[in-house]
């Protein structure tokens, strides 16, 4: 694909913004939960390991060579696992309460498929 390297950087861009917006509102205890900083939580900070694996990600995609193509789908297939994993566990109702979701977490899962789709789909080295 032509656009493919465009495509992934912007999508690390997007989920690099993603991670620091709110992910979650927990109403009950006044709490907005990000990427970034979960206090009143114990949730840790799963922003982090995104922008880490967005970090490798883009250094998988600026080399040329087909070893680093292969292992960006490893790459990608962590991280979308990863914004799965965030998207269920901060969501999750827990005690009668729902958490209300926010925009965050919508920017997170479409940055990560965006970003799995621009791997998938490399541009041809000759």
């Amino acid at each position: 694909m032509r656009y493919s390297t465009w495509i992934g950087v912007g999508s690390v861009l997007l989920l690099a913004l993603a991670c620091t917006m709110p992910w979650v509102l927990i109403p009950s205890k006044q709490l907005v939960i990000s990427g970034i900083d979960a206090s009143g939580t114990r949730y840790g900070k799963p922003g982090y390991l995104h922008l880490l694996l967005g970090f490798f990600y883009l250094l998988f995609t600026l080399v040329p060579a087909v070893w680093a193509k292969r292992a960006n789908l490893l790459v990608v297939a962590f991280n979308l696992a990863w914004t799965i994993r965030n998207f269920l566990i901060l969501s999750l109702c827990r005690g009668g309460e729902c958490p209300q979701r926010l925009y965050g977490l919508y920017l997170l899962a479409i940055a990560s498929i965006l970003m799995l789709i621009a791997a998938l789909l490399p541009k041809k080295t000759s």
